[in-house]
């Protein structure tokens, strides 16, 4: 049985799954799910949580919808303790993805995030965009 790779994906990324099905990030999350494991933290769990409990998207999506989605990645997902914590990104409250990325032994951050991109690679992790993570894997 071949191993599963390790995928952080930011906030960005998901919500974008979830309004555009057929866009770049969506495919991107469907070939992550596809290929491997996400990997969420308690931080980027709660910050997705609270991003898709804003009122800005509720002519787009129910808030049961954004719910069952929330639930449905927890199921999907493997959630990982952080233990240490890094800091190195230019947005502060984008480290949580990084700290994530180091505990969980990540084999990718898929981004949009230029604070994230920036930094590829990051300690030996790749950060890409969803774009450039469908050209490379």
């Amino acid at each position: 049985m071949r191993e599963q790779s390790l995928w952080v994906l930011d906030t960005n990324i998901l919500v974008s799954r979830l309004l555009t099905p057929g866009g770049v990030a969506a495919r991107a999350v469907d070939h992550a799910l596809a290929r491997g494991i996400l990997l969420l933290s308690e931080a980027t769990l709660t910050e997705l949580t609270e991003v898709l409990g804003r009122a800005k998207f509720d002519p787009y999506l129910s808030p049961g919808d954004r719910q069952r989605f929330i639930e449905l990645l927890g199921g999907l997902a493997r959630i990982v303790p952080i233990l240490n914590h890094v800091r190195a990104c230019r947005d502060a409250r984008d480290d949580k993805f990084l700290d994530l990325a180091l505990a969980g032994s990540a084999a990718a951050i898929i981004t949009g995030d230029n604070d994230l991109l920036q930094l590829d690679p990051f300690h030996g992790i790749p950060i890409v965009s969803p774009a450039g993570f469908l050209e490379w894997q």
